[in-house]
């Protein structure tokens, strides 16, 4: 656990330092929506919960949860996934 918060401390330190973005060197997950009806998210640790109206995503330190309409899984790649529907509400859960 101390060696994690330290690594994590170097990191944060380092990305300051160096001016990079903190989701390629913290691993943090990144979003982009297009309205309410497209969601992008880079960084995911693979699907939780799937269904029609709710889907839950295994990101680091913790899950995000996607609540809508007629939600769909359009594209699924190792780093990242693509969710269309209605989206009403995200959560983020630690």
């Amino acid at each position: 656990m101390a060696w994690e918060r330290g690594k994590q401390r170097l990191q944060k330190a380092l990305a300051g330092f160096l001016e990079m973005p903190k989701d390629v060197l913290l691993d943090y997950p990144k979003i982009t929506m297009i309205g309410n009806v497209q969601l992008v998210l880079e960084n995911h640790r693979g699907i939780v919960e799937y269904a029609d109206e709710r889907i839950r995503v295994g990101i680091t330190g913790g899950q995000l949860e996607i609540i809508g309409e007629q939600l769909v899984l359009r594209t699924i790649l190792p780093e990242e996934l693509v969710v269309e529907g209605r989206i009403r509400q995200l959560n983020y859960f630690k």
